[in-house]
């Protein structure tokens, strides 16, 4: 199954709209720093699913993010590989998506502008 990356923004309407949850996939220290509001941490390991999997049902609606969007998408493949049915990446995750000499090609939730929590 293809994972289906969504925006920021999307991510933020889908949290409003439609009742998902963002699980940010960032170390603890990492989402102390800042998170977007509501978001909720557990972390990408080893023992991810199975954490994910005590906190919520294989129907729940849950957005992925991370700091940049390479790990968010490898924990929704996880996700899905477990049996999870309503998994989005949010692109870009917290900070941006960059190019190949640090520039940024797509701003994350905070450039965004949108809904955090203070660490």
């Amino acid at each position: 199954m293809t994972i289906n990356r969504i925006s920021p923004a999307e991510a933020h309407s889908k949290m409003t709209n439609e009742g998902y949850t963002y699980v940010d996939v960032r170390t603890p220290e990492e989402f102390a720093e800042g998170r977007p509001a509501g978001s909720i941490n557990i972390p990408l390991g080893d023992d991810f699913v199975q954490a994910t999997l005590a906190k919520f049902q294989k129907d729940a609606r849950i957005v992925v993010g991370c700091k940049a969007g390479g790990r968010s998408l490898r924990a929704a493949n996880a996700l899905v590989a477990a049996g999870f049915t309503n998994v989005l990446d949010q692109r870009a995750g917290f900070d941006a998506a960059r190019g190949p000499f640090g520039e940024v090609t797509e701003p994350g939730w905070s450039r965004a502008g949108l809904p955090q929590d203070a660490g």
